[in-house]
């Protein structure tokens, strides 16, 4: 298999955390999406990373579909839970993470167009989605050890990847560390483990 996708990427690094945490051997290959005319459409029609190029040659993208597809593929560290309503509360986190990057995305391409362009009321929309997820998030975890149940799971690695990324782009100047003393407890706790410290963006 071949994953396309770009080291600062947050959708990217979580699908790079699942492959090393099941032992999947998978080559990784940085592309640039922001070219018009790059090497991800012909495989990926929404021109978006990660994308995950098949044996057979067939693709899969967003990666909440390709985790997923990861997860069954070897029984080893099954990271989403079979049973129903404890696989949706681990969705259900992992929803909540990909939601707070799309709205840090937002709000660092908004800062991105030229500043005649910009829009301050869409900015602090953004940032408000942004603000109120990390809230949630705090508040979810609470004083225990994981996101959900008591092991590591998708939820954490969602989490994680979120978290990594907002203290790497600072979205709105919005800092979370100092705000929420577990997610900072948690993020630390997840980068002892190699699969987060070796994809953490640069």
């Amino acid at each position: 298999m071949r994953l396309l996708g770009s080291g600062p990427s947050p959708y990217t690094r979580k699908v790079r955390i699942v492959l090393a945490e099941k032992k999947i051997d998978c080559d990784f290959e940085t592309v640039d999406v922001n070219p018009s005319e790059n090497p991800v459409n012909a495989l990926n029609p929404l021109g978006k990373v990660p994308t995950l190029v098949l044996d057979d040659g067939s693709t899969l993208f967003d990666s909440r579909v390709i985790v997923e597809f990861l997860d069954g593929v070897s029984p080893i560290s099954r990271l989403i839970p079979d049973d129903n309503r404890d696989r949706v509360a681990v969705r259900r986190w992992e929803a909540l993470a990909d939601g707070a990057l799309d709205a840090g995305l937002l709000i660092r391409y908004e800062g991105l167009r030229a500043a005649k362009l910009q829009s301050k009321d869409w900015a602090a929309k953004q940032t408000g989605k942004l603000e109120r997820s990390l809230a949630q998030m705090a508040a979810d975890l609470g004083d225990r050890p994981w996101c959900h149940g008591d092991r590591y799971s998708l939820a954490d690695i969602a989490v994680g990847a979120c978290l990594g990324w907002v203290e790497f782009r600072k979205p709105g100047g919005v800092v979370w560390r100092s705000r929420y003393a577990n997610l900072a407890r948690l993020y630390d706790k997840l980068m002892e483990r190699p699969a987060f410290a070796d994809t953490a963006p640069k």
